[in-house]
């Protein structure tokens, strides 16, 4: 059998790792990328259990904990900056590193045996029982033998093989944006979080230079466009008036910002992953929320999905079935745990406030009172 070929939308998390690993079961991998470069934008993640065992095959364990950040405690203030709350962190025996360090690591593992093409995407998608026919907004029109949408929550893959994305995404109620900072906090083990009912502001250490998120309760707003930053900078001004600690700073820099990111905390749910010699990948099969593990499901279901390839590279719409079948018992309970995350970052309340800080005073007697 002549060597296939595979057109990987999305150079993120999913779509470098899908590509290294196609690589080694015989595939020759094309990623595209709209961007002109790697995303230097977006909070620190993590990467374990599966993802972790993933990083030791790859050769990176060593580079991931060389970028990796400092932070042992997650800290909750008041108005004045008065702590209320404290969380220990890491204890998972995870690695969590900023989302550009991952997303750069990765892209060099995989670009010795992957072509890139950035600052380009995919405009129409045609596919036959031999291959897609694949049309693009500045490059010459190509045929794949595959082609999976690793490109994300708003994953154009998934809008012009399944349908609109409104059939498939769930708004969750909550907005996440994330600013880098010039410089990082005094203390580099702690992540310092501020809360008013309905919106939280952290700051994180990250490496080498802070991070700002900000985490708010809102509606569905109609049209809301994850690119127009004249709107999240409204969004962000309305959303946080009048709040305390660090707040007013931090807007003001908001104002001024070119890089800020702001998107939509939602949940992908869809019936199929696959349409013939289409797949999809990552958060745009199956998005868990901006809170959890989608770094690391994102890696575990990379690696899931170029096994089942290798495995039958002649079929497949079985393989595809397979990587279904498995990847969905990992991200299924975590879709089901968004509402639990918001209600411990993002009390609604006073009340449910007071609750969450009282929790974690506790936390430290439980743990000592629990058997090992």
């Amino acid at each position: 059998m002549t060597e296939q070929t595979a057109l990987i939308s999305g150079a993120g998390v999913a779509g470098p790792t899908l590509a290294y690993w196609l690589a080694r079961a015989g595939f020759r991998p094309t990623v595209v990328e709209r961007a002109a470069g790697l995303r230097s934008s977006g909070s620190p993640v993590d990467v374990r259990g599966p993802a972790a065992r993933v990083a030791d095959r790859m050769g990176i364990t060593a580079k991931l904990r060389e970028a990796s950040t400092a932070v042992t405690s997650l800290k909750f203030v008041d108005d004045a900056g008065r702590r209320t709350g404290r969380v220990a962190m890491g204890g998972d025996a995870g690695i969590e590193l900023p989302r550009t360090d991952l997303a750069a690591i990765l892209h060099e593992a995989a670009r010795e045996d992957a072509e890139f093409v950035f600052h380009d995407s995919i405009t129409e998608l045609s596919q036959d029982e031999g291959g897609v026919d694949v049309t693009f907004e500045r490059g010459a029109p190509r045929r794949f033998d595959l082609v999976i949408g690793a490109d994300g929550l708003h994953s154009g893959v998934r809008r012009l093989a399944f349908g609109p994305e409104h059939a498939f995404v769930e708004h969750m109620g909550v907005y996440v944006a994330t600013l880098p900072l010039a410089e990082p906090p005094a203390d580099r083990t702690e992540l310092v979080m501020y809360n008013s009912p309905g919106r939280a502001v952290a700051v994180h250490p990250s490496r080498g230079r802070g991070i700002a998120a900000f985490m708010f309760r809102g509606a569905a707003m109609p049209g809301f466009d994850h690119r127009d930053a004249a709107l999240h900078k409204r969004m962000l001004a309305e959303a946080y008036a009048g709040a305390g600690w660090r707040v007013p700073e931090l807007l003001e820099r908001v104002r001024e910002a070119d890089d800020l990111y702001l998107d939509s905390v939602s949940r992908v749910r869809m019936a199929e992953w696959s349409s013939g010699r289409i797949a999809l990948a990552g958060d745009a099969a199956s998005c868990v929320s901006l809170f959890g593990d989608g770094s690391t499901l994102a890696m575990a279901g990379a690696y899931t999905l170029a096994e089942e390839l290798g495995r039958t590279p002649g079929a497949a719409a079985a393989a595809f079935g397979r990587y279904e079948a498995a990847h969905r018992k990992l991200v299924e309970p975590k879709q089901r745990n968004v509402s639990t995350a918001a209600a411990l970052l993002i009390p609604a309340t006073r009340g449910g406030l007071a609750v969450r800080n009282f929790g974690t005073r506790l936390l430290p007697l439980v743990r000592r009172l629990t058997p090992a």
